[in-house]
């Protein structure tokens, strides 16, 4: 009830409640190193996989919207502030003008209050520390590295 109470003082006043969009966002890093998974071989038969021993990333900025199932995305080098409120522009380009979008991410470094200030349609909520499991997101990440980014 306080999370919801948080998200409603988020909002503003000549906002109603019906032309809210609800936005899940997160970060994950990708590597060259990922995961193996299996493969189909011959019974009895050991396949090798090529695993490659660089250590580059590269950071998806994601971002799904609960209320109408559009996605925004970004794939850059490294993280920060400044790539972070360009993702939020994004998002409130997205953002139909007359909807207002709130946004709820985790606490990382470069997640700060001020983030959205400069953004009319967009506000933020951070969830309480180290609480993955409440953003759905998530999964997301746990998915594409399974089924695309795993070294088959």
């Amino acid at each position: 009830k306080k999370f919801q109470i948080k998200t409603i003082l988020k909002i503003p006043g000549h906002i109603s409640l019906g032309k809210v969009d609800i936005w899940l966002q997160d970060e994950a890093r990708f590597g060259q190193q990922n995961t193996t998974t299996k493969l189909w071989a011959k019974t009895g038969s050991r396949p090798l996989a090529v695993k490659q021993q660089q250590f580059e990333y590269a950071y998806l900025f994601g971002s799904v919207c609960v209320t109408n199932g559009q996605s925004q995305a970004m794939v850059m080098p490294y993280v920060n502030k400044d790539i972070m409120h360009a993702h939020l522009k994004q998002i409130s380009m997205s953002t139909a003008e007359d909807r207002h979008a709130v946004i709820i991410m985790d606490g990382a470094g470069w997640h700060t209050e001020d983030l959205a200030t400069d953004i009319n349609n967009v506000s933020v909520i951070k969830l309480p520390p180290y609480s993955p499991e409440l953003n759905p997101i998530e999964q997301v990440w746990s998915w594409l590295r399974q089924h695309h980014l795993a070294n088959r």
